[in-house]
């Protein structure tokens, strides 16, 4: 669940608040916006981070997963906080925002950015998706161990999905993975990843 805060700010006062309450927040058209993600939500996203971080140091690439990072869409006043985003530590140097406020706004530094479902699910499913391939983000998944997205997202009868956008002369070419599948990824084309092992991260 996300609940919407009262203050309204510029792109550049909400790189300075530092609210003192350890939550984290994205800015959607000027509006603070809390994100409250549920035990699930943590557990799939901290699972991924760790399969990921495992295939990285395998493969010996020049990638790293930031603990937070937000990022910058090609619009004023908006900042979003992916559940697990992948960075090329060789470009970050070329980002103005990094060493002062852990913010991308190029999409080549992020080959793979991962949204996790929540009720507020048309964020990941549309807004999210169109500012992710407009900032020129190789991979972007929407992880929906929930079945909470709407049938012209994940189909009938709704089932949790996996859906992996790749981004193909500029723009998002969408496959989906469902229960019994493994991923595949243009990313980490060797990723040896199921479904199934996800949707059972959200499992105690």
């Amino acid at each position: 669940m996300i609940q919407a805060l009262p203050e309204r700010m510029s792109f550049e006062d909400f790189l300075e608040w530092h609210p003192e309450n350890g939550r984290q927040y994205e800015l959607h058209n000027g509006i603070v916006i809390e994100m409250e993600p549920t035990g699930q939500h943590e557990l799939v996203g901290g699972f991924l981070a760790e399969e990921l971080t495992l295939e990285i140091r395998k493969l010996k690439l020049p990638y790293t997963i930031p603990r937070s990072c937000l990022l910058k869409p090609n619009l004023p006043d908006y900042g979003y906080r992916p559940d697990v985003v992948i960075l090329n530590k060789t470009l970050l140097a070329e980002e103005p925002l990094w060493e002062k406020a852990s913010t991308i706004q190029y999409g080549k530094t992020v080959p793979l950015v991962i949204e996790v479902v929540s009720t507020n699910w048309q964020d990941d499913y549309a807004h999210k998706l169109v500012e992710y391939e407009a900032m020129g983000i190789s991979e972007y998944w929407i992880v929906d161990s929930r079945a909470l997205g709407a049938i012209r997202y994940i189909g009938k009868p709704k089932q949790p999905t996996i859906s992996v956008c790749q981004l193909i002369e500029g723009e998002y070419q969408l496959q989906r993975f469902i229960a019994g599948q493994r991923l595949e990824s243009g990313i980490f084309p060797e990723l040896d990843l199921t479904t199934d092992a996800i949707f059972q991260a959200a499992e105690l």
